[in-house]
């Protein structure tokens, strides 16, 4: 009788100190950019799609829960989730430290490198002297954005944009010199459209930890370790199975999830 009561007493006391015993997650709301293509993006019908979509619809289908996502734009992106817009950020961004005091990270769903794009034929060379007086785009409150403020911030001219695309169209219209970004989407988004044509990519691919990170991660609020576990297993889950594979090859012609 005294064990009955004990084990009783220990679930009384894990459930008034809010412990949770099993996960009970039956939908996710995920936010998103909508304006980052490859990765996510609004199509001509007015419908998310993406590699980044496509993997958030699997994961929920892994982990058995519903999916619902939530547009929103990029530098709002953290306070929203903190703000419970939506439960989960599936929206292509770096898992850092900086972002780690706000936020919880799953594991990482894929890695590229940063990369310049400039106009062929254009004589620059990626260093601090040969980069001086240049004029940079960025997608604002990015690690590209960061990356390149500290690392050629003395030198350069830093332009940040709203989007990508912001950023790409003034390369084209002659307003910036270079920009940078995600090779993935820049190669996808721009170089690979008509619009790029006449660009291509210039200088070497970053990856440094200190600005870029562990790769691409799901954020979550701090605290939710069931949402952050349930989304580490379907991860998982999906890699074992071949369903990423699958996602991967549906956009790249290459393994986008980098280095095990």
């Amino acid at each position: 009788m005294k064990k009955v009561f004990s084990i009783l007493l220990i679930l009384l006391v894990g459930i008034a100190v809010g412990t949770t015993w099993a996960s009970d997650i039956e939908k996710v709301r995920i936010g998103t950019e909508g304006a980052y293509p490859p990765f996510n993006f609004i199509d001509p019908n007015g419908k998310l799609q993406g590699f980044d979509i496509d993997i958030a619809n699997a994961l929920c289908e892994a982990a058995g829960v519903q999916c619902e996502f939530v547009t929103q734009d990029w530098d709002g992106m953290i306070p929203g989730l903190l703000a419970k817009k939506y439960d989960a950020i599936i929206a292509s961004m770096s898992i850092t430290e900086e972002r780690k005091q706000r936020v919880d990270f799953t594991n990482k769903y894929y890695q590229t490198p940063a990369r310049f794009v400039v106009k062929k034929g254009t004589d620059i060379q990626i260093s601090q002297e040969g980069l001086a007086g240049k004029t940079v785009g960025v997608q604002r409150a990015t690690v590209s954005e960061n990356f390149i403020r500290d690392n050629f911030g003395q030198n350069v001219t830093v332009k940040s944009y709203a989007t990508q695309d912001e950023a790409n169209m003034d390369l084209v219209s002659g307003r910036l010199d270079l920009v940078f970004a995600d090779a993935v989407v820049l190669m996808e988004g721009f170089l690979n459209t008509d619009a790029g044509k006449d660009y291509d990519f210039i200088g070497p691919g970053y990856t440094n930890k200190e600005w870029f990170g562990d790769g691409i991660g799901i954020a979550v609020r701090k605290g939710e370790k069931d949402l952050q576990k349930l989304l580490n297993d379907a991860i998982e889950k999906i890699r074992a199975d071949g369903t990423y594979k699958k996602i991967n090859d549906k956009y790249f012609n290459f393994d986008v999830y980098g280095d095990e």
